[in-house]
């Protein structure tokens, strides 16, 4: 919690999106964390996603766990609604929501050792069910509320700041996510907002479980010589495979193809992503491809960033479980509790 606040009074000539909201409508209260940190940069790129994205910010739920990664929720979208839970508990809270108002956007926040420790069954449950949110993983490779002892993810070889060598082998989030079902999967690099924002926006408009695995330096305790998730490290083996532009629906979308390296995919809502290739031979659609890519270039000691699989026809949990239109939270108990006459015809059926 922050106590914090930004001035309430703001030029009125600020830039206004589609719905004469401004920038500042998007922020939340002044960052407690480090100066400097990776994730206030991720804060940034997520409220201009929206922002540009023209969406009312209490149409977004935001849900988070525990750890430096699960306070931004704080610091961005202020008036949205919000839920912080319990250490690697975020996915399971979540899909409860979702699963009582689907008319709601959900954005669950969370952190290396909130998703890869702690909380990795439950990353592996709701990236297999489908659920429709945006998963974000700001990644920097230890335990920063800790003082620093190397995560889940963090690289073999790789050192922390006192001279420590990481033996173990790490648990890379990104490849996981593709096993286990995600219907689009991402990594990008908090220091590069203008790859970040297109990454974000086509995560919000895709259907399903989308999962961006952001590389966020710990300026406290991995941002030094020997780390693989420094500032430096990162923007030395960066290998992007491809750039995006995101065309929302109301925007003409031929006038902005330009001729040869980009491949449009649609969205379901009608939005489209202009993938500009920059390996020729990468294709985001082929998930055994992606894998086997990123495991590839990872032996090689290169952070592998953009959009590196998406399903161009997913589904989530509400088409699985074959659920009504209408939210269940708006439902009366007509509905929600036919009788005992409904129950017996059910067991019946099941015998």
């Amino acid at each position: 919690m922050t106590y914090l606040t930004k001035p309430k009074l703001h030029h009125p000539d600020l830039p206004k999106n589609a719905l004469g909201y401004t920038r500042r409508d998007y922020e939340g209260p002044i960052s407690t964390l480090c100066a400097g940190c990776g994730h206030d940069s991720i804060s940034a790129a997520i409220i201009q996603a929206f922002y540009e994205l023209s969406i009312e910010p209490h149409r977004v739920a935001k849900l988070s766990g525990i750890g430096c990664s699960s306070k931004t929720p704080t610091y961005f979208l202020g008036q949205s609604h919000g839920f912080n839970s319990v250490h690697g508990r975020m996915p399971s809270v979540l899909t409860g929501a979702a699963l009582a108002n689907r008319d709601l956007i959900y954005l669950g926040v969370s952190g290396d050792g909130d998703s890869a420790s702690i909380g990795i069954g439950q990353f592996a449950h709701v990236m297999r069910r489908g659920v429709n949110m945006v998963y974000i993983v700001e990644n920097n490779g230890v335990y920063g509320l800790t003082k620093g002892q190397f995560s889940a993810t963090a690289d073999k070889g790789s050192k922390a700041k006192r001279g420590a060598v990481n033996d173990d082998e790490p648990i890379d989030l990104v490849q996981l996510a593709l096993i286990l079902g995600a219907t689009y999967v991402a990594r990008g690099f908090s220091g590069d907002k203008g790859q970040l924002v297109p990454l974000i926006k086509a995560a919000i408009e895709h259907r399903g479980a989308a999962v961006i695995d952001i590389v966020s330096p710990c300026v406290a305790f991995n941002n030094h010589a020997g780390s693989t998730k420094s500032y430096d490290y990162v923007r030395g083996h960066n290998e992007a495979v491809n750039r995006l532009d995101f065309v929302p629906v109301r925007e003409p979308i031929a006038a902005a193809v330009p001729p040869g390296g980009v491949q449009p995919i649609a969205l379901h809502d009608g939005s489209t992503i202009l993938l500009r290739k920059l390996h020729p031979e990468y294709d985001a659609h082929d998930k055994v491809g992606a894998l086997a890519f990123v495991e590839a270039q990872r032996m090689k000691g290169e952070v592998v960033t953009g959009l590196l699989y998406v399903h161009e026809d997913p589904s989530d949990l509400h088409d699985m479980q074959n659920t009504v239109d209408a939210p269940l939270n708006t439902l009366g108990d007509d509905v929600l509790v036919p009788g005992s006459a409904a129950l017996e015809k059910f067991n019946a059926s099941m015998r």
